[in-house]
């Protein structure tokens, strides 16, 4: 695309592109528009509009609230599969390994099920993971902070970013509300997306934990392919 040279059209163009893909990577936006990352980035922060910089990605700045995923509802919903799926994610856990635990209700059970005694590291940025973590002394556990989102239990933040990225992982295990063969792998808010397809780009595995009820599922933000994962768990 030719350089945008009016910040009216240049907000234009990122709106009508975020409602078109969801969340967009800041340095694909400055390339498609002719411009420095910088300007946009300052664009929109003197903009009043619907978009935020999240990291090195553009996401709509008023997250939907509940939208179509309740967490009070979903954490008693699906219990046994999701017990079941997590614990065949938890036999790949190795000794000494760095893991990544995304936010949901699926991915609790996983926490229960880390092997003890063996020297793992966990990040997460979900409230209610770290609370179960936080209750052990025989792993390492790395936080992510930020803006808290309670209707996700989960934080946002471009510093936890940043920390994922000096962090070398070695399985990433994600959430998602839907996966489907078209429309890929989405989840129900945006503000979790940077974090995830960071975690995803810093992990050698990537294993999606997912029950079968999510499968032909499609939810508002897109954060990853089918064949992005290095498996798929689910029941």
């Amino acid at each position: 695309m030719s350089r945008i040279s009016r910040k009216e059209e240049r907000i234009a163009a990122l709106m009508a592109l975020v409602d078109e893909v969801g969340v967009v990577r800041l340095r694909d936006a400055a390339a498609r528009l002719g411009v420095s990352e910088m300007t946009i980035r300052r664009d929109i922060g003197s903009d009043a509009g619907g978009l935020n910089c999240l990291g090195g990605y553009i996401v709509p700045n008023h997250d939907s609230g509940n939208g179509d995923y309740i967490f009070d509802f979903e954490k008693d919903s699906h219990t046994r599969a999701k017990e079941q799926v997590c614990a065949t994610a938890a036999a790949l856990i190795e000794p000494h390994d760095t893991i990544f635990i995304d936010c949901g209700t699926t991915t609790p059970h996983l926490a229960h099920r880390i092997p003890h005694n063996q020297h793992i590291t966990v990040v997460c940025y979900a409230l209610n993971i770290a609370n179960i973590l936080s209750q052990r002394n025989d792993l390492r556990l790395i936080v992510l902070g930020g803006i808290y989102h309670k209707e996700a239990a989960s934080f946002s933040g471009n510093e936890a970013i940043e920390v994922l990225k000096r962090i070398n992982i070695n399985k990433a295990f994600l959430s998602a509300g839907g996966v489907h063969e078209q429309h890929g792998v989405t989840c129900s808010h945006f503000h979790e997306v940077p974090v995830k397809q960071m975690a995803m780009e810093r992990a050698i595995e990537k294993h999606l934990v997912v029950d079968k009820s999510k499968f032909g599922k499609v939810r508002a933000a897109r954060f990853a392919g089918m064949d992005d994962f290095t498996s798929i768990i689910s029941d």
